[in-house]
């Protein structure tokens, strides 16, 4: 089981190594179930392949979309994909992961407004139907660095996660999480004062909803009990709805597990390993109030990464296989796709397996794991896989996501992200900047060619 790099050369001899291994990973003989249209509420879905929320760290310092942000989006549309997941934007300055992270308010809905009807259009001159467009809605939680370094907020006290807190990180009160409650519900109305079809309210990746899923040592009416620690993503929702009715469908991007010790779906006896019983009983309970769409993820970026999104090279050697995650993930997704039959849940995981990715999806969808296939990295790298694979019905080799963490390692570093491998032109100077120890923070010019 340990690591190694993709190595096959053949659909058949992935195959037989999920066998070997003794996954259940259904392989489709055929992707014509991706080219299906998926009703959601009174609209549909034009086909099974999304783009799932992936941070460019490339907004303007008060929150708007810049000339990159539009350019990512506007490829992304040009690509065919179903569904667009617009990606994590700040319900508050102080929950901002970085100085250019996107955020949601009265000054900037304008401006994500018209970033979406340009998307939109690219879309349509494409000669593509209307995707489906989420909003996703988030507070950084202790991850934040609104102004370029940390200003943690943090919801609980996390073992594993004590030597990562900085000097004069902040607690945040009860009476700080239920305005926010409110936050996020005017944020909600926002976004569909702008057009989007939907907002997910995110619940993943150790942020601060998620990192309240695993309080069990705060005191108050947000932590201990499983019904406290749900307490604000249940509220949010319950608000949303009441509010904002009919105009907005409701998603959630959820964490299953985390793989952290005492973290959120863990294993009691071995944390490294999934316990679905709350996170089964959560999606239930949201389905119940009214949320119709899930993407399932797992992990903490920043603190096992390979978790979240298997990889053949990154910042560390990860002690499993790849395939192992990619499993994991695409179980996770089966699990709380039985839990919610009627509604739609979404797989992650499939940027790893390159060029085969598509056959896994759509055995996927065919063995009832999942009704919708999201690709991450895989944008970036290839915006257009989604059209690739409807019109021709496989992917082009020479435009894969080499799950090489670059894309991750220039957010780290402070700059734009984006694919510097097969996007070298517009991210290569800016992963290399990075990687000197030069802060890109100090500059907000964008290269000329753009």
């Amino acid at each position: 089981m340990s690591h190694a790099k993709f190595h096959y050369q053949s659909l058949e001899e992935l195959r037989q190594d999920i066998a070997e291994r003794g996954y259940a990973i259904p392989l489709a003989a055929s992707v014509e179930v991706l080219k299906q249209p998926l009703a959601i509420g009174s609209k549909k879905i034009p086909n099974r392949l999304s783009i799932l929320p992936m941070e460019g760290c490339d907004g303007t310092r008060d929150g708007k979309p810049d000339e990159l942000t539009l350019r990512r989006y506007q490829r992304f549309a040009r690509g065919g994909a179903g569904l667009v997941w617009f990606e994590a934007t700040a319900v508050v300055h102080e929950g901002r992961a970085n100085p250019r992270q996107l955020q949601i308010n009265d000054v900037t809905k304008e401006s994500l407004q018209a970033m979406l009807g340009e998307s939109l259009q690219a879309a349509a001159q494409a000669g593509h139907e209307r995707p489906f467009t989420i909003l996703q809605l988030t507070h950084s939680g202790r991850n934040s660095r609104p102004d370029g370094s940390p200003k943690q907020v943090i919801a609980a006290r996390a073992a594993h996660l004590e030597g990562k807190l900085v000097e004069g990180y902040h607690m945040i009160t009860d009476q700080e999480l239920a305005e926010l409650e409110d936050t996020y519900v005017h944020a909600a109305e926002l976004a569909a004062e702008a057009g989007f079809d939907a907002v997910d309210i995110k619940s993943s990746h150790g942020y601060l909803l998620a990192e309240l899923l695993m309080a069990h040592n705060r005191e108050g009416i947000y932590g201990g009990s499983f019904a406290n620690r749900t307490r604000l993503l249940c509220n949010i929702i319950d608000k949303i709805k009441q509010k904002v009715g009919n105009k907005l469908i409701l998603a959630v991007r959820l964490g299953a597990y985390d793989s952290v010790p005492g973290g959120w779906g863990a294993d009691k006896e071995d944390y490294r390993q999934p316990d679905l019983a709350e996170p089964v009983k959560l999606i239930q309970m949201l389905r119940d109030k009214g949320v119709t769409l899930f993407n399932i993820s797992a992990g903490n970026p920043y603190y096992n990464p390979h978790v979240t999104r298997p990889y053949d090279t990154g910042s560390y050697l990860p002690p499993t296989h790849p395939l192992e995650h990619v499993n994991m993930l695409l179980n996770a997704a089966r699990v709380m796709q039985e839990a919610v039959p009627d509604a739609i849940v979404m797989g992650s995981g499939l940027t790893w397996l390159r060029q085969y990715a598509p056959y896994v999806a759509a055995g996927c969808i065919e063995a009832g794991w999942m009704k919708l296939a999201g690709f991450g990295r895989q944008a970036f790298a290839y915006p257009d896989f989604a059209q690739d694979i409807v019109t021709t019905g496989a992917l082009d080799t020479s435009k894969l996501c080499l799950a090489c963490s670059k894309c991750t390692a220039i957010m780290r570093d402070g700059g734009r992200s984006g694919c510097v491998p097969r996007d070298a032109q517009v991210y290569a100077p800016i992963y290399r900047q990075g990687r000197e120890g030069k802060s890109p923070y100090e500059s907000d010019h964008v290269a000329e060619h753009v």
